[in-house]
């Protein structure tokens, strides 16, 4: 076959005019992916956790360490007890054995996520550094994921793989109910606040491991994480509104679904007992069947999406009106009826949490006694044993301890610390962890109105009684109480009698 001469002179030129459109794709494929390793790092941190029995010092200096990921803006993404209470918090990237000093400018421990950021003149730190994409969605049951962080047992980064083994929703701490993400890749301390990884993007973030099973570790999905980043824009985390319905049964008996009246098609959750001071507008035997638009099935469950059903109060964040309200619909007397409940942001607790704000004990040192608020931390350190006791003493460290304020402003007062050893304490029992009741007759509120009826008192002796069946009443001379404070506290090293807060209450000698 002949080839014409015109074909002959074009092929050369159309060989290197489609070398030339073909060049940027064959540039492209040869370029090296991104290292994801690189936008991995480690965070050293020193931290002093309070001390709930020694309200006045903090613990000694604890080192810890965990992982961050960089993400878009400059900003390193963590878990929020990787620097709860840190007095110092060092950025350590990827290779180099540079430490980088850095600030908290978000937290949020009820999703354990915080937000680390670098002085202005680190900023070329991220030049090379690029932040990580994170997914659009939430992965799939059964998909293969990596987990990059910092586990202990080493000093490089360490990569794990594994399978997306469930999603569900879960209540994680301080009230909060999200959506968790179930691997089964090794996860170890250290690896708390790494990325887990799906085709070059972050799917979730490490934030626990069960040590007493194998292969068990759960992420917090980035829907979380860009909620908990959208709240804290403003620079203050707010958290999710919380919703107090009261006790609440299934509707699975077949003899408690006819005693209501209840067709095949109405599902839903039972009332059971509405709460003293909830606000709640439900009284029982109503039968809530929607939040919102979402169908409540008889276990408490409303869909999420296909292959996935979860708690109906996860939607509450979802509904929430700008006013707080709740649309509900229910049940009542047989009657369909839309209501809307109020949710609240923090909601106050009798037994507040030191760590939700990394807080530490307000208190109250008078003469031989040490007066604090008692919080989550300071029951959730005593032994199980001493909660049997309280049972029985009717102490309200145990009987109160899942109780709502009685009325505004309610704490409970209670002795911290065994009594100082001075000559005023002679005989008596130690007190320790006894709830105070009255101060010369007059029921005590608060931390800060004990503070307040001590300087205002001008009785010859000072009365204390508790709030228990057994127990002490301790009298004390008014002026040789007040005199002995400042011995009290010198003695023994300590700086302030009070709290910053009741400095104003400061007790000294008149």
């Amino acid at each position: 076959m002949r080839i014409s001469p015109c074909v002959t002179r074009l092929c050369p030129r159309l060989i290197l005019l489609g070398l030339i459109l073909l060049a940027p794709t064959i540039h492209a494929q040869a370029l090296p992916k991104p290292d994801l390793r690189n936008s991995v790092v480690k965070i050293h941190t020193t931290a002093k956790p309070p001390s709930v029995f020694q309200p006045w010092r903090k613990q000694p200096a604890r080192e810890g360490s965990g992982t961050g990921v960089i993400i878009d803006g400059n900003r390193i993404l963590t878990n929020a007890h990787v620097v709860a209470y840190a007095t110092q918090v060092y950025v350590q990237p990827y290779q180099s054995a540079d430490r980088i000093e850095a600030e908290v400018i978000a937290y949020a421990p009820g999703v354990d996520l915080a937000v680390i950021e670098l002085p202005e003149d680190e900023q070329d730190f991220f030049d090379t550094r690029p932040a990580l994409k994170l997914a659009d969605e939430l992965p799939d049951i059964r998909g293969d994921v990596s987990a990059y962080g910092y586990p202990v047992g080493g000093e490089d980064l360490s990569v794990t793989k594994g399978i997306v083994s469930r999603i569900e929703v879960a209540n994680y701490k301080h009230g909060f109910i999200g959506l968790r993400i179930q691997v089964d890749a090794a996860l170890n301390p250290g690896n708390s606040g790494g990325p887990a990884i799906i085709d070059d993007k972050v799917v979730g973030i490490v934030f626990s491991g069960m040590s007493q099973a194998d292969n068990i570790g759960y992420l917090i999905p980035i829907k979380e994480v860009n909620d908990f980043l959208d709240d804290a824009k403003d620079g203050r985390y707010d958290g999710r509104p919380e919703l107090n319905l009261g006790a609440m049964q299934t509707l699975e008996n077949d003899a408690l679904r006819e005693m209501l009246e209840l067709d095949d098609d109405t599902t839903g959750m039972l009332v059971n007992r509405v709460f003293k001071n909830s606000g709640s507008p439900l009284k029982p035997w109503d039968v809530v069947t929607h939040i919102g638009e979402h169908d409540i099935d008889n276990v408490g469950n409303c869909r999420i999406r296909d292959d996935l059903r979860g708690a109906f109060t996860y939607f509450v964040h979802q509904v929430v009106d700008e006013d707080g309200n709740v649309p509900l619909t229910i049940l009542r007397d047989g009657e369909t009826l839309q209501i809307k409940a109020k949710a609240k942001y923090d909601p106050p607790t009798l037994l507040p949490s030191l760590a939700k704000n990394n807080d530490h004990p307000r208190y109250f040192i008078v003469g031989p006694l040490v007066f604090t608020q008692a919080t989550t931390e300071l029951v959730g350190s005593l032994p199980p044993q001493y909660i049997q006791v309280f049972n029985f003493l009717g102490n309200p460290l145990a009987s109160r301890a899942m109780a709502e304020p009685a009325f505004e402003g309610e704490e409970l007062v209670v002795v911290a610390a065994p009594m100082f050893d001075h000559r005023i304490a002679k005989s008596y029992d130690r007190s320790h962890l006894s709830v105070l009741h009255k101060i010369n007759g007059i029921e005590i509120k608060n931390l800060r109105h004990l503070a307040n009826v001590i300087n205002d008192l001008d009785d010859e002796f000072v009365t204390i009684e508790f709030d228990q069946r057994i127990g002490e009443k301790l009298v004390f001379k008014r002026k040789e109480l007040i005199a002995s404070t400042e011995e009290i506290v010198t003695d023994n090293g300590i700086r302030y009698t009070t709290s910053e807060d009741l400095r104003e209450f400061a007790v000294d000698e008149r």
